[in-house]
């Protein structure tokens, strides 16, 4: 007989939501798109100035493309949707409840990120390596909001909800699922440069824990937005 302790433990175990063969191809599409973002910040860098609005257009195609690819590969398992989103919002009081904890997650994210750039002995304000990223008009803030709920949303069901249940389960280890998929999410970012990489990957944790433990990525989409969003604003004024 099987005693109902190791029933239990055997029901908890991590389990994949889509093919091996699927994450390796998902891992390969977030490797090359890397790789392209990375020559192509060092052209905007040092390059004739780019147009920041087909920037962002390109980003939302890209992101919603990736979230397409992912979700293809769970519905081939059998798996619905809400493996990587978490269960659907019933009430109000439900939605609220995740908005605010993703208000707090941001809060949170945002003094441990600061803690870090001190550490680092750099600031984020002046670091030149994402200045071509930032807005500079209103048409062009109101694309890179679009965009920042776009990647609130992508993102963090890729990142949080695919790639870290993945890893989960192949490593049949809740923490090794969190610490990868959070090196995976800073590597997507090397782009902006090995230091901001490094604390994306150490906030992406923070993100990671609490997926894990609300069972949904809803309020790391409300904070990765909202983040995402004001902090062109936040840049400006700690740099003044």
């Amino acid at each position: 007989m099987t005693s109902d302790s190791s029933v239990e433990g055997a029901a908890k175990r991590p389990e994949l939501i889509a093919s091996p063969w699927h994450t390796a191809v998902v891992m390969m599409i977030g490797a090359l798109n890397a790789y392209r973002g990375a020559i192509y910040a060092a052209q905007a860098r040092s390059g004739p100035r780019t147009s920041r609005g087909s920037m962002y257009v390109r980003t939302m195609a890209f992101e919603c493309f990736f979230l397409a690819v992912v979700a293809l590969g769970v519905w081939l398992r059998g798996k619905s949707l809400q493996s990587i989103f978490g269960q659907r919002w019933r009430t109000l009081r439900e939605l609220f409840r995740d908005a605010g904890l993703g208000v707090a997650l941001w809060f949170v994210a945002l003094i441990a990120v600061s803690i870090l750039s001190g550490l680092g002995g750099r600031q984020q304000a002046s670091d030149p390596t994402i200045h071509f990223l930032l807005p500079q008009s209103p048409a062009e803030m109101s694309l890179w909001v679009v965009l920042s709920l776009v990647a609130g949303i992508g993102e963090e069901a890729i990142f949080r909800g695919y790639l870290q249940r993945q890893f989960m389960a192949f490593c049949q280890s809740v923490p090794a699922g969190i610490v990868l998929s959070a090196a995976a999410f800073g590597a997507a970012h090397l782009y902006q440069g090995w230091s901001r990489a490094v604390m994306i990957a150490a906030s992406a944790v923070l993100f990671g824990v609490v997926a894990q433990w609300r069972g949904t990525v809803r309020p790391g989409m409300f904070a990765h937005a909202f983040q995402d969003a004001i902090a062109p604003l936040l840049i400006k004024l700690m740099h003044h």
